[in-house]
């Protein structure tokens, strides 16, 4: 039967919606049809993990009248949003409010991250120096430009080395052959590494004495000098004279510093399971957190918040709310403050084992579906296509 594109799409649409049976546990969530301008609200049967409906909007009263149509569910599983805890309280009264724990620990590891952002300095590691030792005898070691490069390629691989990585390792991160990582390895110290090695002739070999003289005397203006040995008959170029002089003027240590961690790499410590991170990283932010005071305490209530999500300890959310907001921590202290104001499902959340797994699962489920449509279809024929996948 020949038909059109159109005539499909009329009769897709004039499908009968799924019968909807009683619902024990509701979960609700939104989803963008056009990001940043439309968005929808997807309904989830989460016994069954099945979409039950979508609503245009992600405001309280498409929620609410929806809601009031059918009998109420014992759970209404939902993120913290205010126009859905509105829609719960007026349609929907008896119903307990359960706020997911996956929003409650993205909205911590926020606030986590804005208290690291305001101690960013305590990230930075001091420089160690050894009794007695002046701060001139970090910047007065005048070798050279091999020299310099041989000592920061020494202090690399020793500490890639300290860090655990073998040989071959460290050749493919730094892309260099095996040979080269294991002659760096191999030598106590990088002095050792220019031992026996001639240097290259130079046209500048004949008149070092004078120059050796002139710069004791006080002299490292590279023009005077080239001039001076060009009259005793030096051929070169002033850019040979102005790189010998170099090595005789104070120049800043060049060997490589670690860079400090990032914001967002401290972040990510404090939030992961102290038993999920590598040796190096348990070792850095110990020093971060013995440098740092409040951010130890950060610590501390990231990690007993991750407790009460792990073993459903709710009862314990009002003694962390008050020790929280005791603490003053930017960021953390705010995001303990917003719980107040829904602590009832928050506390719900962090006790009951009801999520919104099944919601977020199938909010990809549409994501997926909407692409597919290639974004040519308008919301009733993507609801339609939900509804009918099942």
């Amino acid at each position: 039967m020949p038909a059109s594109r159109d005539r499909l799409l009329r009769l897709v649409r004039a499908l009968p919606d799924p019968p909807i049976s009683d619902i024990t546990v509701l979960g609700v969530d939104d989803f963008a049809i056009k990001r940043g301008h439309h968005y929808g609200t997807v309904l989830i049967d989460c016994e069954t993990r099945k979409v039950v409906d979508m609503l245009l909007g992600r405001d309280a009263e498409p929620l609410t009248a929806w809601l009031q149509e059918r009998p109420s569910p014992a759970v209404i599983c939902r993120d913290r949003a205010s126009a859905y805890a509105e829609a719960a309280r007026t349609a929907a009264p008896e119903a307990v409010q359960v706020a997911d724990r996956f929003h409650l620990w993205k909205n911590l590891a926020t606030a986590a991250a804005k208290c690291v952002a305001r101690h960013k300095s305590c990230l930075d590691e001091p420089i160690d120096m050894a009794p007695g030792e002046p701060a001139e005898a970090l910047s007065a070691e005048p070798t050279g430009a091999m020299a310099e490069r041989r000592r920061a390629h020494h202090a690399l691989v020793h500490e890639l080395l300290a860090q655990g990585a073998g040989f071959r390792q460290i050749a493919r991160h730094l892309g260099w052959s095996h040979r080269t990582v294991s002659k760096y390895a191999h030598a106590a110290t990088w002095q050792e590494l220019l031992v026996g090695q001639k240097p290259r002739p130079s046209l500048v070999d004949s008149f070092k004495p004078h120059l050796v003289r002139r710069i004791g005397e006080g002299c490292l203006k590279a023009s005077v000098l080239y001039r001076e040995i060009t009259a005793q008959g030096f051929t070169g170029s002033y850019a040979i004279v102005r790189k010998f002089i170099e090595q005789y003027r104070t120049k800043p240590d060049l060997a490589r510093v670690p860079r400090p961690p990032s914001v967002r790499q401290v972040t990510g410590w404090i939030c992961r399971h102290p038993d999920n991170l590598v040796s190096r990283d348990t070792e850095q932010l110990r020093k971060i957190l013995n440098r740092c005071q409040e951010l130890r305490a950060a610590v501390d209530l990231v990690r007993s918040f991750a407790d009460m999500i792990t073993h459903l300890h709710g009862e314990r959310l009002t003694a962390w709310i008050a020790a929280a907001e005791q603490a003053a921590l930017p960021g953390i202290s705010r995001f303990a403050t917003g719980l107040t104001a829904d602590l009832a499902a928050v506390t719900a959340g962090l006790s009951l084992p009801f999520s919104s797994g099944p919601v977020e699962g199938n909010v990809n489920r549409i994501k997926m579906i909407k692409r597919q449509m290639y974004g040519r279809a308008g919301f009733p024929l993507l609801r339609k296509r939900v509804l009918l996948a099942g």
